[in-house]
Formats: C-alpha cells, structure tokens, sequence
C-alpha cells in the first residue's frame, strides 16, 4: 500500500545520551537525507550502509552535528518505505535541531506508533507482530522477552494462521455445496467436517487454555503485603527486593502511605506495594494510610497476609482476615526464628502459608517459589516453545470464534441450512482474523498504535 506523507520522528528516549536517532519514512527519505547530510566521502546513499558524515542545516549554512545516516531503500526496510536514519549525538538539544531540520524538508512528525502502523499496512508484520514489538521493549523479565520474542517472530501468528487455514478449506467445502445443490453434504462429508472444525476448536481452546500464563508474563501481577503494625511488612518488603527500600523500626505505624516497588521474582514481574499496619488508630494520617491499604485489596492478585508467629492472633489479624476474603492470599509466619505463639484459626489454616524470617532471611526463597507457582507453571518459564495469546483483544476475538464454531457444530448436527452454517463459519474466521489483524477495524488499529512511543 502506497502512503503519499513522510513521517519523521526521534527514535531514542527522551534526556541525555550518546546517541540520539532520528527516523524517516517515507517518498521524501532520501531526498532529505541528500540535503540535510553532508557526506565524509562520496555524495550518494548506498542502502543499508553506514556513512559518515555531517547533518546541515536545510539552507546548508550551518552544521548542525557530526553524524552517521543510513539509508534503507524500500521494500528492504521496517516500513516496507524508503527509510532514513540520522545518528547524531544524543544530546537533547542536538536531537532535537536535527528533528526540526528533517521536519523543514517537508515531513511531519509521526503519530505514536506510527512507523509500526505502516509496517502493517503495507505487510512487513502483523498486529500480533507489531504488539510484540513494543512487549519487548516493555519487557522486565527473561521470560517474559521471550514470550515477547517468539510473538514477534511469527510464532503465534502461525498458529492463528493454521486455524484459519482449517476453517476456509470447511467454508471453501460448505460455500461448494451451496453452490451445487446436487451434491448432497453426505455421511462422509459431516464427520469430514466436523473433524476440520473441531481441531480448530482444540487449538482455539489450547490458546484461550494459556492467556492468564501469557498475560501473566506480559505484565506481570500486583502483591500487596498487609498485616498488623510491627508484624514484619517492611522487612519482608526490603527481603524481597534485596534492599532497605522500606524504614524499619519497633515504633507501631512508621509506614503510613503505600510504598510500590518491582522485583523479578524467578522469571515473574512482581509489583510490590507494602502497606500501612491495619489497627484501631485515632491518629488522622495512620487512619488514611490503612484506608488505602483496604481499598487496595480488591484490586491486588495476589495479597500476602503477614502474621506475627511469635504473638498470638488478635482482633487486628481478624480484621485484615474479614477484608482479604475471597481473594488469593498466601498466609505469611514471619518471625519464625522465634518460638511459635500463634494459634491459627481453622479459616486461616486453610490457606497456603509460608513459615519465614524477614530478619534473618530464611524461608524467602520458599515464598518466592511459592508466589511464582501460584500464578505460573514450571513448564512456561522452562519450555522456549511456550506460545500464549497475551492481551484481552486476543482472547475476546478467539471467545467469539469459539461460539461460531460451536453454533456451527450445533447446527450441523441439526441439519441446519447451508447458508446458515456458511455464515458461522465466517464469523469464526472473521474472529480469527482479528487477532493478527487480517479483518479488523480503523477503531482497533487507533487503539493497538495509540499506546506506542512516537518513535516506533
């Protein structure tokens, strides 16, 4: 697909750096990078070289910084477009100049996600590909780089297209059978049918089976740490970072506002927040900090309920029992290099629970196995063949082929119209199709590129 504009835009972060780029895509590419760069030797672009240089000012007057550009002629480039790359210092004052220039010679700045946007468009990836390209440079953990990798390279894609694949050849069969009403649709041909279709169903069912791993691993999960005042939250906030993140002292309520942290626990992004020590106070700012602390449970995955082993369950470990009440928690006995005084009620003993020290560190690492397990399988974080859908516009589309394939199912059992099972099996590939992007919508493709860098 032929785009008119050229886009330009700075392709590395924001602040101070050795390097600074500045991208150019588009018709216009070369013809700004022949007046704006001044070339060490020769005069001319050879695409997909390196060269050094100088980038001028559009009226050539002025140098605006010593630089390197690289050419990259189409279709042999991200955008399938001429693009222009400008590497200058990566001041920003430089970069910026340098921007300004490009934009001068008759470019525009790109929208977010634009230079992706056209790749798209014009075939050189797919939506789920494209995704993944911002997953991976979102990415906090090993496992979920590689997740991120193995989507960018095609290997979700290639599922969704063998699903795709198998539903045609049955509307390619049922259209056939419209088409020539003599040829009855026979025994034979139904359990042919019925085969097709339901394999695509078992490899639907397959992926839907590992989005919350894949989600999981893409943005990681929320661990709120609760407890009474002193029963050990901060400690084991600061175990569990490897850092004196959170002050701790013997004085009840020193924490009083939620303290956020991220930690990579065994192949998992884990987003701590330790919380105010939930008590009867009369003290305003302490009351606050343990309303935020409440409110903070029903949005968390997972809670862990920290109980001091050495002092006896209060009506302050009740209180915070009653909050966290159908929520995923994992029962916390700190302290227990110390003799056990703790008597746990039978609510509580039906919790997973981890015996530990926050002080001297023993038995953190059997928390954070257990943190990890609770949301993942081994297999996910060891296999590197692991390939899960990973967003909600994934699953949303896959639930809505699933039900056409069903509907379908259902009717050919019932000896329902042709046109009829025509039509669910075009809705099941239209579904499909959403998930890389062969049928979707305007509306869709603004979401997915909106919430890209500028410079990608």
């Amino acid at each position: 697909m032929y785009i008119e504009d050229t886009i330009a835009a700075i392709g590395t972060p924001q602040g101070e750096g050795g390097i600074g780029i500045v991208r150019v895509s588009g018709s216009l590419a070369e013809a700004i990078g022949l007046r704006l760069f001044r070339f060490c030797k020769g005069a001319a672009f050879a695409s997909h070289f390196l060269h050094y240089g100088a980038v001028v000012a559009p009226d050539g007057d002025a140098v605006l910084d010593e630089a390197m550009a690289v050419l990259m002629r189409a279709p042999r480039s991200y955008t399938r477009e001429d693009v222009l790359e400008l590497h200058c210092h990566g001041g920003m004052l430089v970069v910026e100049r340098t921007l300004a220039a490009v934009l001068a010679c008759g470019a525009r700045l790109a929208e977010p996600g634009e230079f992706s946007r056209r790749a798209f468009v014009n075939g050189r990836i797919d939506l789920v590909q494209a995704e993944a390209v911002m997953d991976v440079i979102a990415a906090k953990t090993e496992a979920s780089l590689a997740l991120a990798q193995r989507q960018r390279a095609g290997a979700l894609s290639e599922r969704i297209e063998t699903i795709r694949r198998a539903l045609t050849r049955s509307l390619a069969f049922v259209e056939a059978s419209i088409d020539f009403p003599e040829d009855d649709i026979g025994e034979t041909d139904t359990v042919a049918l019925r085969s097709g279709v339901s394999e695509a169903l078992d490899d639907i069912g397959s992926l839907l089976a590992g989005f919350d791993e894949g989600r999981i691993l893409r943005e990681g999960i929320s661990v709120l740490i609760v407890g009474k005042p002193n029963a050990g939250k901060s400690s084991l906030l600061n175990r569990l970072l490897k850092e004196n993140r959170a002050i701790v002292t013997h004085v009840p309520g020193t924490t009083r506002d939620i303290i956020e942290e991220t930690v990579n626990l065994g192949g998992l992004a884990v987003r701590l927040l330790d919380t105010a020590g939930i008590r009867h106070t009369d003290d305003v700012v302490e009351r606050e900090g343990i309303n935020r602390a409440l409110g903070k449970i029903p949005l968390a995955d997972l809670v862990l309920f920290v109980l001091d082993s050495a002092r006896p369950f209060s009506d302050e470990d009740r209180l915070i029992l009653d909050a966290v009440k159908g929520k995923t928690t994992i029962v916390v006995l700190n302290k227990s290099d110390l003799p056990p005084i703790i008597d746990l009620p039978p609510t509580v003993g039906e919790m997973p629970r981890v015996a530990l020290s926050a002080g001297t560190g023993t038995g953190i690492d059997d928390l954070r196995e257990v943190i990890r397990t609770t949301f993942l399988h081994g297999s996910v974080l060891d296999s590197r063949e692991f390939v899960a859908i990973s967003r909600v516009r994934h699953r949303d589309a896959l639930v809505s082929a699933r039900s056409a394939l069903h509907r379908f199912l259902s009717g050919l059992d019932e000896g329902r119209e042709l046109e009829t099972l025509a039509i669910d099996l075009r809705d099941a590939l239209y579904a499909v199709g959403q998930v890389t992007g062969e049928t979707t919508t305007d509306d869709i493709l603004d979401v997915v590129f909106s919430s890209f860098c500028i410079g990608k």
